[in-house]
């Protein structure tokens, strides 16, 4: 068997829940097989190539090995070098122009990356190939160049043959003026990487080295930044981590980014972290390239020693320890989705307009949700409307928002600033339409709008305060509805994003802290429209009111 039909068959058998494996790994193998399958793609998938360069890394010597063994690629690997090399268009040029790859240590990533970046530098037919590995700090930097020139330096026979040599920290080839060189710290802004490898980028402080590199593989034709990490613990300014949940969401398939490939092993959150199964989901090496017993001790050592549960977790699980986490289940949320959902099933329904709308340059949100008692339970329905200005989605790492744009699901407005008018003519829209009863809205930036709306309409606005207990109750009645199969929505996927983009905490009260988000970047406003909406709609549908204009406003 080749080892292209090794990768596609290691990911058959990923799915087929023969291999241990978290869900990151299954959502990226059934990537994987659903990208074989499309027939209307740019991409394909070119074995020769894969063959080629898993058939080099199993050719290289190990490194530092007395037995002087060679590289025998497991099937997760023969998978991961396949598709970074293999996946490309009509002309050569490779699909994936950054990878993230996490994975608890010991699995043999750092190797794997060397002989990627031997590859990279000297096998791959381009001339002048820049190849980094890059760290926070000289001892970890070279733990990637270190097996690279280890490889070298046990075969320099082999080498010499094809111009390449190799020094104390640096590999190079003076035929080709190619070269493979350790990188701390910021990096060297100018470099021109044809390959970018980050290791350990969850000790990283800031993303001063990530920009750098990435900066230059942009300039780059055909580069690759590539990301080799353990977890670590979490922080707003954590490059890793952050990368990490924008791959989540595109293996999860609520950001889109087609040139980004993940591979996330960790243990997942239905296992028990203590356990030999959350060992083996996470660990696809286990007692292969590492101790599986040590490993196993170690685990059963921090059950008895919460102290030590952090860097278990961590080196072992590649589980982030963080004090605020993902609030929904969003393959509960998944399950949500009503594709029969239309505007007619809630015509005669009461319904709310929840509105949290950004300032003019940022995204905007107002969700209509309707609600109606089934079998003695609320039951929800959600339809949403987002906004943005044509000058954000058209910014070139705003893919996301075109694609949504193209599909109908994102209203954009002419020019660098958000125009309020047209969510105004949308929202007198729904009331002429549906039955509204009350217009929620939160009082940063959607005062004036809702007050215009009101007036207009006759429908009065009330002013939900974002903090306290009314968006608590809301969340947790909201996760209620999700996994009891109570909510319904048509599927939109900015409102999708916008949920998954909420992390929290519970407080020593059981309530919720505020949601938030990771990065700015990582907008929620459609979610929290949604929650505004819903701290009416649990209410029910509201006594009459008296219909002078004083009416119109409400604080609760």
């Amino acid at each position: 068997m080749t080892y292209a039909n090794r990768a596609n068959q290691y990911c058959r058998d990923v799915i087929a829940e023969k291999i241990p494996a978290s869900k990151w790994i299954k959502y990226a193998c059934r990537r994987h097989l659903n990208d074989l399958r499309a027939t209307d793609s740019r991409w394909h998938f070119d074995a020769d190539k894969a063959n080629k360069a898993c058939a080099f890394i199993e050719s290289l010597k190990l490194p530092d090995d007395s037995l002087n063994r060679n590289f025998i690629l497991q099937p997760f690997q023969i998978w991961l070098v396949s598709s970074l090399v293999g996946w490309v268009d009509d002309s050569g040029l490779r699909k994936y122009i950054e990878a993230l790859i996490l994975i608890p240590k010991g699995n043999g990533k750092s190797p794997l990356a060397a002989a990627l970046g031997l590859w990279f530098a000297f096998m791959d037919g381009r001339r002048g190939a820049e190849v980094f590995c890059g760290a926070m700090n000289l001892k970890q930097a070279m733990e990637v160049f270190k097996p690279a020139l280890s490889v070298v330096e046990s075969s320099k026979a082999r080498f010499s043959r094809i111009g390449v040599d190799a020094q104390k920290k640096s590999i190079f080839s003076l035929r080709t003026g190619s070269s493979f060189t350790p990188v701390i710290g910021k990096g060297r802004h100018g470099a021109r990487p044809y390959l970018a490898i980050l290791d350990e980028l969850h000790q990283a402080n800031s993303s001063d080295l990530y920009d750098t590199f990435k900066t230059g593989c942009n300039k780059t034709t055909n580069s690759l930044l590539l990301t080799i990490s353990t977890a670590g613990v979490v922080s707003r300014v954590n490059p890793c981590y952050r990368l990490q949940q924008d791959a989540e969401k595109v293996l999860e398939g609520t950001m889109p980014n087609e040139r980004l490939f993940a591979a996330i092993w960790c243990a997942d959150d239905t296992v028990e972290w203590h356990t030999i199964e959350a060992l083996r989901m996470a660990n696809p090496n286990l007692g292969i390239s590492n101790d599986a017993e040590k490993i196993r001790l170690a685990q059963e050592e921090a059950v008895a020693k919460p102290e030590k549960q952090n860097i278990v977790k961590a080196m072992h699980l590649n589980l982030w320890s963080t004090a605020a986490a993902a609030w929904m289940n969003m393959q509960a949320w998944r399950k949500c989705c009503d594709p029969t959902l239309t505007n007619e099933t809630v015509k005669r329904l009461p319904g709310w307009l929840g509105a949290d709308l950004a300032s003019r340059l940022d995204l905007a949100a107002v969700v209509r949700l309707h609600q109606q008692e089934i079998d003695g339970k609320p039951h929800y329905y959600a339809f949403c409307r987002a906004y943005l200005p044509a000058a954000r989605v058209n910014l070139p790492e705003n893919q996301h928002f075109q694609k949504w744009a193209t599909e109908g699901h994102l209203t954009v407005t002419p020019g660098s600033s958000l125009d309020y008018a047209v969510a105004t003519r949308d929202a007198l829209a729904d009331i002429s339409e549906f039955r509204i009863l009350e217009i929620p809205y939160d009082t940063r930036y959607a005062d004036q709008w809702t007050q215009e709306v009101s007036e207009k309409s006759g429908i009065p606005r009330v002013l939900i305060e974002q903090f306290g207990m009314k968006l608590t109750l809301a969340m947790k009645e909201l996760e209620a509805a999700v996994a009891d199969g109570r909510f319904h929505h048509d599927g939109n996927p900015v409102l999708l994003w916008c949920v998954s983009n909420i992390i929290t905490h519970e407080t020593g009260m059981g309530n919720y802290a505020m949601p938030d988000k990771e990065k700015k970047e990582n907008k929620i406003d459609a979610a929290i429209a949604l929650l505004i909406a819903m701290t009416r709609a649990m209410v029910g549908a509201p006594e009459p009111e008296p219909t002078d204009a004083s009416s119109y406003f409400m604080v609760i």
